[in-house]
């Protein structure tokens, strides 16, 4: 009698797992269509639409602001002044928290790398704009 209920309870128990298996495997063919599982573990459709700046540092620019308590157009001097508020604040010695001087090192540093970025695009366009100038269009054909 014992022998027939430790194998009752044998074949439910495998059953339970092998459903709960089979309902797992099923999810995650379905992530795995709908757009990559690794893409689907780490935030989905959202990390399609992530720049390579963040993908680099690991950082969004609106989390480096919110880290610094500054705007995307703040002046650098606000920045830099938060900053080494939040830099000295937080300094180990001082009994402060090393993960967050760490990320408010990396906040500053996003924020730089976002700057140098549109400077960089800002030449880039003013470049392209003076070479148009430079070498206007041929002049159309004439006309008979």
């Amino acid at each position: 009698m014992s022998a027939r209920l430790i194998a009752q309870l044998v074949v439910s128990l495998g059953t339970v797992v092998g459903r709960a298996f089979f309902a797992a495997y099923k999810q995650a063919a379905a992530n795995a269509a709908a757009g990559g599982g690794a893409a689907a573990a780490r935030g989905g459709a959202r990390e399609g639409a992530v720049d390579a700046l963040t993908r680099k540092t690991g950082m969004s620019i609106e989390e480096a602001c919110q880290i610094l308590n500054v705007t995307k157009e703040a002046e650098l001097e606000k920045i830099l002044k938060n900053y080494e508020h939040l830099f000295n604040v937080n300094e180990t010695a001082k009994g402060g928290s090393f993960y967050i001087q760490s990320k408010v090192v990396r906040a500053k540093e996003r924020i730089e790398m976002e700057r140098a970025e549109e400077a960089k695009q800002a030449a880039k366009n003013e470049q392209s704009q003076q070479s148009e100038n430079n070498n206007p269009s041929s002049p159309p054909p004439p006309s008979s």
